[in-house]
Order: C-alpha cells, then structure tokens, then sequence
C-alpha cells in the first residue's frame, strides 16, 4: 500500500478546484486525522469538517438525566460506558448534572468498557437490579444486541440509546445546506453494517464517498479518492478499508441487532427527531427494559430540540456547520475539566480532540479558525 507521503503527493497533484470540503463522519477519524496533523499537511484548497459521528454528543438530555435520576431514586446499580459518567445536563446548580455527580451524592454507578462487564456484575450479584446505561452508534449497540440475544441475568436490564450514522448525514445532504462536497465514511460502523449503508450519498446526492479506515494511510487514499471522483464528475462509493469492511458487513452482529431491536425514530441531542435513526428493545425482551421495568423518570419538556447548554454550540459542531474553536465558550468556560457540553467530554468529541491536539484558544470568524496540525 502507497504511504502516507505518497497519498499526499498525489493529492497536491491534483487540478483543485477553489474550495473543497469533505466531511469525515467518524470521531475515531477526526481523532486520527487531527493527532496526525492531516489538515496542516493537506492544500490550503480543502476543508476537513467533523461531522456527526460522537455518540456520547447526540445522547439525547432527556436519557440522561433519566439515567440519573433512576440511580439516584430506585435500589439499583447503574453502569455506563466511561464517558457518559460526565456528560452534563440542564439542572439546578443544587441538583446532580452529571452521572459522576450522582455518584458523588450517593448512587451507585459504576463506569464498564463492555457489555460483558454488566452480565458478569448481574451474575456476581443476582440480588441487585443492574441497569445498564448504553449509548451508542452501530458499532457498540452491536454487542449489546448480541448480550441480549445470548440471554442475561434475569436482574440485569439495559436502558438503551442507540444510534444509527447514516441518518444524521442524510439529514444534512437533503436539508438546503449540507455544507460539504464529499463524505469519508466511517470505517468502524461500514464494518458491522456493510458499506452499502452509504451508497444514498453517491446514487440519491451525486456526491462522492469513501470508507476509510483509521490510518493516515488510510484516510488520505479515501480522500484521495473522493477528490478524483469530484475533478472527475464520477462519484462512486470506494472502499479503502477493504482488509476490515466486507460487502453486507457483519452477518452475525446485523442478526443480532435485527433479533433484538428495532428502528425507531429517535432524538438527538441539540438536533431533534431525525426519522429511523435510533435503536429500541423489542417488546419480546421488555424485562430487560429499564423503560418498561422502573418507574420513568423522563422529563417531557426535556425534549425540545435544543438542550445543549446555554451558550454551548455542541450541536452546530456536530452537524459540521462551526469548527469546535468557533464555539463561544471553547476554552473559555468549556475546558475538558470543566465541560459544559458533551463535544468536551467525549474521546470522539471534536471539541476534546481538538484540545488534546492543543488547540487552546478559541477563534471567532466562522471558517477562519486556526485548525489543529
């Protein structure tokens, strides 16, 4: 395979146009390509935009703040992936915000990196109610598909905000300004779903489209690729990450999902209801619910498109529209030891990122923010 070097060369070979954007959907490739200093290395000509690809930042307020108060007001333990434990909501100042917070006030919550973690806790303690908290794209609600298609404890329950990917990008390709000439598609989901999930983008939208993988290698022939196709009117959906991504992905993790979930319309945090994008339990295994099995603890009013917190431009940041440092509060009031929206919390959230690359300072002009490498 050509190196990274070599992809470069060929991209700055290439007759650009002006101004070229190019979305990457995946937080594991935004990290990538920011720890890799791509952008700085790429022509001035083209733009990469972070797109929605942070499940940890669309979880919609209303699941956790439910999440929160279910271990604060039932005899549970409640475990959740690593970063949830931080994600802020919209609360009283003298009320928990966070899960860490309801920790410290007396609930138990526990941070796992796998499903597994939670059966074998369930198992450890068939006396206590165990409630797993998982949020999450295709990549990681496939194995809580695949947990609760093995079977569980009968103590262990899972209150699940899933996500679908590719209905968030088809929200922006189909809205007036979509605000980006080509996709690098996320390797990770085309994986566990198959890369045909994308082809909407090349045959209903005309534009060009690649998965990559996570290397530089990698993304840069998937830009590479996607660049041709634009100077060439020829837009196909590539794979250059065909050692991992298979056509029809993985057969076992799609069975799982389609044995124990359904599609659902579904929130997203500062975005709202996008149709057919999110995950529900199906009514076969409503005891192991969390929303069926406990009392609900969801606030209506929770729901409304826009709860972010004040001032917090989370949600433009997703949806590819700002650049994280164009955010008002980013690295102001919003500092990953003192998050105020999720894009700060999450190791996929392209304000953290961003900030770990050591972009400390924010930058007004929309478009003209000093960018990472």
């Amino acid at each position: 395979m050509a190196s990274a070097r070599d992809w470069l060369d060929r991209i700055r070979r290439l007759p650009l146009p002006p101004r070229v954007r190019i979305m990457n959907v995946c937080g594991g490739h935004e990290r990538s390509i920011t720890m890799a200093g791509i952008r700085g290395a790429l022509p001035h000509a083209i733009e990469l935009i972070p797109g929605p690809g942070c499940p940890v930042c669309v979880c919609p307020e209303e699941d956790v703040y439910q999440a929160i108060q279910l271990a604060l007001n039932e005899d549970v333990t409640l475990v959740a992936f690593g970063d949830m434990l931080r994600v802020p909501v919209n609360a009283p100042k003298k009320d928990p915000r966070s899960l860490e917070q309801a920790k410290a006030a007396g609930a138990d919550i526990r941070p796992i990196a796998s499903p597994v973690e939670a059966v074998r806790l369930a198992q450890a303690n068939p006396d206590r109610a165990i409630v797993f908290f998982a949020a999450g794209f295709e990549t990681t609600t496939a194995p809580v598909a695949a947990m609760l298609a093995e079977g569980v404890p009968s103590n262990l329950s899972v209150l699940l905000s899933g996500r679908l990917t590719w209905p968030a990008v088809a929200m922006l390709l189909d809205s007036e300004t979509p605000g980006f000439d080509a996709l690098v598609a996320p390797g990770h989901v085309s994986t566990v779903m198959g890369p045909e999930e994308w082809r909407f983008v090349v045959e209903k939208h005309r534009i060009p489209a690649a998965v990559a993988g996570f290397t530089p290698e990698s993304l840069l022939a998937a830009m590479y690729s996607t660049l041709r196709q634009l100077i060439e009117g020829r837009p196909f959906l590539d794979n250059c990450y065909p050692e991992v991504v298979r056509p029809g992905g993985n057969p076992t993790a799609r069975a799982h999902l389609a044995r124990t979930l359904d599609v659902v319309d579904a929130n997203w945090r500062g975005v709202g209801i996008i149709p057919r994008s999110g995950f529900a339990i199906k009514e076969t295994l409503a005891g192991h619910d969390a929303r069926r099995r406990f009392p609900s603890y969801e606030d209506p009013s929770r729901k409304r498109a826009g709860q972010m917190p004040p001032g917090c431009d989370c949600a433009r940041v997703v949806l590819g529209k700002i650049y994280p440092n164009e955010c008002v509060l980013y690295g102001r009031a919003c500092t990953p030891r003192h998050p105020i929206g999720p894009c700060m919390v999450s190791d996929e959230g392209a304000c953290r990122i961003w900030w770990a690359a050591g972009v400390r300072e924010p930058h007004e002009p929309a478009r003209t923010a000093s960018v990472p490498g």
